[in-house]
């Protein structure tokens, strides 16, 4: 770079890139989630649920690297549409455990569709999506709070 401000020109920003391509997929995954009545991240919470039936909220914030404060409305609206169950933990009250209901287990097969439809349409041979999921889980796991 020849100087200071060619740190401020956007064609050498690697956030902007990621964001552009992180709202072209969130926009692609709108209309395919609007007809089984998720948001994004409804939709990711509900695979992890699908994946484990019951979690444990501070799990959960982990697995999708969220804050629980941004998750405490996300879960209501979930419990809203009767997808999942929300309680105490009985040995220690101060878990509160998530669980999938009947209903949370039939959205699934509404759901398989959708990463069927988007996985047809990146524009990645299948090694270079195996790289770049690999290399965005590890800016993901990197220390971010310094």
């Amino acid at each position: 770079m020849d100087n200071d401000y060619d740190l401020l020109l956007l064609e050498n920003q690697v956030c902007f890139p990621t964001y552009a391509v992180a709202n072209k997929i969130l926009r692609r995954y709108q209309p395919l989630l609007k007809k089984i009545d998720l948001t994004y991240t409804q939709y990711v919470t509900m695979m992890v649920l699908w994946e484990k039936e019951e979690v444990n909220e501070k799990d959960l914030v982990k697995a999708l690297y969220l804050k629980a404060n941004t998750l405490t409305d996300l879960l209501r609206k979930l419990r809203q549409k009767g997808f999942i169950e929300i309680s105490r933990d009985e040995n220690d009250k101060r878990n509160i455990v998530i669980r999938l209901t009947d209903e949370g287990r039939k959205l699934k097969e509404r759901a398989v569709n959708v990463p069927k439809t988007l996985a047809d349409e990146h524009w990645l041979t299948d090694e270079e999506f195996r790289t770049y999921k690999e290399l965005l889980y590890k800016l993901l796991e990197g220390d971010w709070e310094k």
